[in-house]
């Protein structure tokens, strides 16, 4: 069943701004955020007749999205999106939509996390997917993705908290 423009329009409205918010943390960077949202939304649009409703369909955009902040990495050449030292001046015409969520500081903290726990922890806290959902996502075992957000969280305690440190 092909998708309809009405369809597509809820998609958008439903799913973008947590579409944003991973593709931010993801990339550290508001505009190239916007830019990947939007492909993936343009892919969505060019690639409506093979949609199926009902398939969990935030799952099915981040998968979208994910594929296209992997083809950003892969162009970008580099492991991390910044470093924890080079916070990127982002300048927006209106506020942060994760702003209340993520500071610079937290966004620094992600930043020094492996990619895989930070992806993973990602999809699940700000893309607001399942476990289940992020193991089929990345096709890993649904342990190991407790793993990884259990590991990710313990490491951003240890990099956000002082008393934690020790």
């Amino acid at each position: 069943m092909a998708l309809s423009q009405t369809e597509f329009i809820a998609l958008v409205d439903a799913h973008g701004p947590a579409l944003y918010r991973v593709a931010y943390r993801l990339t550290g960077d508001a505009h190239d955020a916007e830019d990947l949202v939007q492909e993936t939304f343009r892919s969505v649009w060019k690639g409506r007749a093979g949609y199926e409703p009902g398939r969990g369909d935030r799952a099915w955009l981040t998968c979208i999205l994910r594929r296209r902040v992997v083809d950003w990495w892969r162009k970008r050449q580099r492991p991390d999106a910044v470093s924890p030292h080079e916070m990127p001046d982002v300048g927006m015409a209106g506020p942060d939509p994760a702003a209340d969520e993520y500071s610079d500081k937290v966004q620094a903290a992600l930043n020094v996390l492996p990619r895989e726990l930070r992806e993973t922890l990602l999809l699940v806290v700000v893309g607001e997917l399942t476990h289940q959902e992020v193991a089929d996502l990345l096709q890993v075992p649904l342990g190991t993705v407790l793993s990884r957000v259990n590991r990710a969280r313990r490491k951003l305690r240890q990099l956000l908290v002082p008393a934690a440190r020790t």
